[in-house]
């Protein structure tokens, strides 16, 4: 036991001094990040797949452009938009005051590029059908159908001004060269999109589990927050009714809180309730939820388990309790009261189970605090262990 309590102990007083920062960073996570930030994520995660895109697309119009003898400024192009503009693209993007704006104006340009180079192809069949695939493809994936509407617009009537520009020549035909030089943009690139997409519904999801966290957890103490800590409670109802067994609710309260706000300051008692979070964390076992109840009070749902199982846990507090030591207030001596309450057949609602045992709890605080009392008028002074009439 000794070591159970050193043990919580040293946890308490640890996280006591990081918790109230590890919350707020908790809280605003990759939400409360810059836009521009965020811009420049998206500009990074498009830069990969349009150097790919353009890689693999570039090989494909090589194969027509050597299949019709393509003049070397018609080369020289194809070498600018395949290699070097993908860097370019990304260079613009990350200087913008704007990034995501920037890139999306990149992505208008790709796709007024991939119509240029269809009519340049001559419409050829299998590279033309490629590249308006891989152009639509990551016009949903970033900006949905309106995006898609807008640059397959672009696309359109670049490839029939440059195609008029040229005289409308025409080769449908694929020959074999073609078709094997197409083979690697029909394997790589729609891997590398399921890869991308993966990877962004992961993130999707875990940052909805990171929501879900924050909305059942209190931001300072990072235990369960109040709603949580009803749920828990009800379901614990629920289960009794059904089944029977024992649970206790507990109500913990930090004894004169408000005069150790006074004296020492609103820090110091933020660092207080940390530090009982802590210590009603380790007591706990893996079945139990401690929760902030509001303010200097918390709620503990103890399953299966009775009313001396509950005394032995309020004991456990009480020893860290004692051993703390703050560093910001190290002479601090720290007590709580505390009132429980057994489940029922009586106990339907949540709020009549938590009623009762704040009933003793008040009892506890009428009594001389630092105490334990049980709804049943069964009373324990955590100091000394002694039976307390209830007109006391």
């Amino acid at each position: 036991m000794s070591r159970y309590v050193a043990a919580a102990c040293v946890a308490a007083s640890t996280t006591v001094q990081r918790a109230p920062s590890r919350a707020r960073s908790i809280a605003l996570g990759h939400f409360g990040s810059d836009p521009a930030e965020r811009g420049a994520r998206f500009a990074r995660r498009v830069y990969r797949l349009r150097t790919l895109g353009l890689g693999l697309g570039a090989l494909c119009v090589a194969s027509v452009l050597r299949l019709n003898n393509a003049s070397p400024w018609l080369w020289a192009l194809l070498l600018l938009n395949g290699f070097v503009w993908p860097p370019v693209a990304r260079a613009i993007a990350l200087t913008s005051s704007n990034p995501k704006r920037a890139e999306l104006r990149n992505l208008m340009i790709d796709s007024a590029c991939g119509g240029a180079w269809i009519a340049i192809m001559q419409f050829n069949l299998l590279p033309s059908a490629l590249l308006v695939a891989m152009l639509c493809v990551d016009k949903v994936a970033v900006g949905g159908v309106r995006l898609l509407l807008r640059s397959f617009t672009l696309l359109t009537l670049t490839a029939f001004a440059v195609s008029t520009a040229l005289g409308w020549p025409l080769q449908f035909d694929t020959p074999m060269s073609v078709t094997i030089a197409c083979i690697p943009f029909l394997l790589v690139y729609p891997l590398a999109i399921s890869v991308v997409t993966f990877a962004l519904s992961k993130r999707v999801a875990r940052q909805n589990r990171h929501l879900a966290e924050i909305g059942r957890t209190d931001e300072l103490t990072r235990l369960p927050n109040r709603q949580h800590g009803f749920a828990v409670a009800r379901a614990e109802l629920e289960r009794f009714a059904r089944y029977g067994g024992r649970c206790v609710l507990l109500v913990v309260d930090i004894d004169r809180f408000k005069d150790i706000n006074d004296r020492y300051g609103h820090p110091v008692g933020d660092e207080v309730l940390c530090a009982l979070a802590e210590i009603l964390r380790e007591s706990c076992r893996a079945s139990d939820t401690p929760a902030r109840y509001g303010g200097d009070e918390f709620i503990v749902v103890l399953p299966d388990t009775d009313m001396r199982g509950a005394e032995r846990f309020a004991a456990r507090v009480r020893d860290c309790l004692q051993a703390l030591q703050l560093r910001s207030a190290p002479g601090l001596a720290l007590t709580v009261s505390i009132g429980a309450a057994q489940a029922n057949a009586d106990t339907r609602e949540v709020d009549a189970w938590i009623q009762r045992a704040d009933a003793a709890l008040y009892r506890a605080k009428a009594a001389g605090r630092d105490r334990f009392i049980a709804a049943t008028a069964e009373v324990v002074s955590l100091r000394v262990a002694e039976p307390v009439t209830a007109s006391d």
